[in-house]
């Protein structure tokens, strides 16, 4: 059975709810991490201390492409992946179904632990 998250609760919730389920470090949602630099972009769910951050890409199966999937959203994904590399993070990517499959919990399992 897929597992949907509920409308206005989000994937991020999710997965920050599970992660504390398995005694994994707390993340911080909807971590902004280009605010001195005068950017906007903010991670998912991060680990500021670790400088560890998740993406959730949800889109990947939407007809034409999600709004990360179409060309102006990549090329800003791009961007700001990019800039987190460059200030020193490790960003990690997933997708709902990997929350689903429990594939993003071993992911993360093996970068905090």
């Amino acid at each position: 059975m897929k597992r949907r998250a509920p409308r206005g609760i989000g994937w991020e919730r999710i997965l920050a709810r599970l992660v504390l389920e398995v005694g994994l470090p707390k993340p911080v949602i909807e971590h902004p991490f280009a605010k001195p630099l005068g950017r906007r972009h903010r991670f998912d769910l991060a680990w500021p201390e670790r400088m560890l951050a998740l993406e959730i890409d949800g889109g990947v199966w939407i007809r034409g492409g999600g709004r990360h999937n179409r060309g102006a959203g990549f090329l800003r994904d791009q961007e700001k992946f990019n800039l987190a590399t460059q200030l020193g993070w490790r960003v990690l990517r997933c997708t709902p179904d990997d929350i689903r499959q429990g594939k993003a919990l071993q992911l993360l399992r093996a970068n905090l632990q």
